[in-house]
């Protein structure tokens, strides 16, 4: 493969341009079935992740047993980045998917050390604001609003269906919700019409000032 610009050239090279030109050269494709785990929580946190297809789903079990579902990761999404040695939540396909997968050595190896840290560090800023609004979501909206404000990042913008590769339970705890509470909440919004649900994995949102108005 030719590179658009050299791995080792920071002016002309985006952090995260620069990411993804390295998976692209060094990265093994691997493929997974739904619900197989690509990693576990307290796994050693030796390699970076890039979804080529499909939908990845991060959790964590706490020590009572209850699950925590981090975030949901997308096709172009960097995922594995820790600020540790060890992996604080598992990951596992949401649906069939398939993944580039590059050792963190390995990048460094080829592309240099200075560069692929900015890389890096980029891809984990954006993590960590990710991070702070599922922490602001939590803290700060009611039940309505959260079940909202995860259709509206779905949706983006989008007029047609738009697919919802999780289940309630993935919502449930993604949201802090109870599965019970999330399917109240859905129920709400289809009978006010704010959104429609053609089938239990599709939505379509038919009021979008109402939506956004309760996702802000």
């Amino acid at each position: 493969m030719t590179l658009a610009y050299p791995l080792s050239d920071p002016r002309t090279a985006p952090p995260a341009a620069a990411l993804t030109e390295a998976f692209e050269r060094l990265g093994v494709r691997m493929a997974y079935a739904r619900d197989e785990e690509i990693y576990a929580q307290d796994d050693e946190a030796e390699l970076l992740y890039r979804v080529v297809r499909g939908v990845i789903r991060t959790s964590r079990v706490t020590a009572d047993g209850r699950r925590q579902v981090g975030d949901f990761y997308y096709v172009g999404d960097v995922f594995g980045l820790e600020p540790g040695p060890d992996h604080r939540f598992a990951a596992e396909a949401l649906t069939e998917c398939e993944v580039q997968v590059v050792r963190r050595a390995s990048m460094r190896a080829v592309a240099g050390d200075a560069e692929v840290d900015r890389a890096i560090l980029a891809a984990t800023q954006r993590e960590m604001e990710r991070l702070q609004d599922h922490v602001l979501m939590l803290g700060r909206k009611s039940a309505r609003e959260r079940v909202a404000s995860f259709l509206m990042s779905l949706a983006g913008g989008h007029e047609g269906q738009v697919d919802l590769p999780m289940g309630r339970q993935d919502m449930a705890d993604y949201l802090g919700l109870t599965i019970e509470t999330v399917s109240r909440m859905l129920t709400q919004l289809q009978g006010e019409q704010i959104v429609e649900f053609p089938s239990s994995r599709r939505f379509q949102v038919r009021k979008w000032t109402a939506l956004e108005a309760l996702a802000e």
